[in-house]
C-alpha cells in the first residue's frame, strides 16, 4: 500500500492471563526466543528504545501492547517459545496465554518471524499449525538476513519457508540495516486498510486461512 508510514508508536502495556487487551486491529509478532521480535518492531517504528531486548532469551512472559499511530492499530509482541531453559510449568502457562489470545477473535494478523540461517524448528512448525488451526492470517518474515550474503537470502528463506510447510514465500529483513522495512510496512499498511472494512472480533466459527 503506497505511502502507508508508521509516523508515532508507544508502549500500551502488558497483559498477562486473561482478556485485557484493547480493542481494535492487532498485528502481533510471534517466533521463538531471541528471534528479534523486540527489535523488528524498533526497526519498524524506528526507535531503537520502543520495545526493550533482553540479553536473556525466554525473558519475555507477557503480551507486550505498542500503540501505533494513535490507535490506528496495535504492534503486538508476544513471548517467544523454544528456550531450554524455560521449566515446563512456565512452557506450560506460555502455551495457555497464547492459545488463549489466539482463540480469541482479537488477533487480525501474526508475523511469524523465523531465523534465515537455519532450518524451522519443532516449535515454529507447531506455531503454525496453531495459527492454522485458530484461522489467524499470516505472513512468514525471515529474520537476520543480514547475517547471510545478498546472493543467499531470496532462496533460504523460500527453503525455510518450505520446510515449515508453509507456502514459500517470506519477507526478507534485517532490524540491522532495515532490509525488507519498507515491504513489511506496506503489508502493515494493507492489513490495516483491510481490516477497517471487517467486524471488529470475527466470528470464531470461520477459518479463513490468509496467506
Amino acid at each position: 500500500m503506497n505511502g502507508f508510514r508508521i509516523k508515532k508508536a508507544s508502549f500500551l502495556k502488558s497483559v498477562g492471563a486473561g482478556t485485557d487487551w484493547p480493542s481494535g486491529v492487532h498485528i502481533a509478532m510471534v517466533g521463538r526466543s531471541n528471534v528479534g521480535k523486540s527489535s523488528l518492531i524498533n526497526s519498524l517504528c524506528g526507535n531503537s528504545k520502543l520495545a526493550r531486548i533482553s540479553a536473556s532469551p525466554g525473558k519475555t512472559r507477557l503480551i507486550n501492547f505498542f500503540d501505533v499511530n494513535d490507535g490506528s492499530f496495535y504492534l503486538v509482541d508476544l513471548p517467544g517459545y523454544g528456550y531450554a531453559k524455560v521449566s515446563k510449568t512456565e512452557q506450560e502457562r506460555w502455551a495457555g496465554l497464547i492459545e488463549g489470545y489466539l482463540s480469541s477473535g482479537a488477533v487480525t494478523h501474526i508475523f511469524l518471524l523465523i531465523d534465515i540461517r537455519h532450518e524451522p524448528t519443532e516449535g515454529d512448525r507447531q506455531m503454525l499449525q496453531w495459527i492454522i488451526y485458530y484461522g489467524v492470517p499470516f505472513t512468514l518474515v525471515a529474520m537476520k538476513a543480514d547475517k547471510l550474503s545478498k546472493s543467499r537470502r531470496a532462496g533460504a528463506a523460500k527453503a525455510a519457508a518450505k520446510l515449515l510447510g508453509a507456502p514459500p514465500y517470506a519477507i526478507v529483513y534485517s532490524s540491522e540495516t532495515g532490509e525488507g522495512r519498507e515491504e513489511l510496512t506496506e503489508r502493515i499498511g494493507s492489513i490495516v486498510a483491510d481490516a477497517a472494512g471487517r467486524p471488529e472480533n470475527p466470528n470464531l466459527s470461520d477459518k479463513t486461512h490468509l496467506t
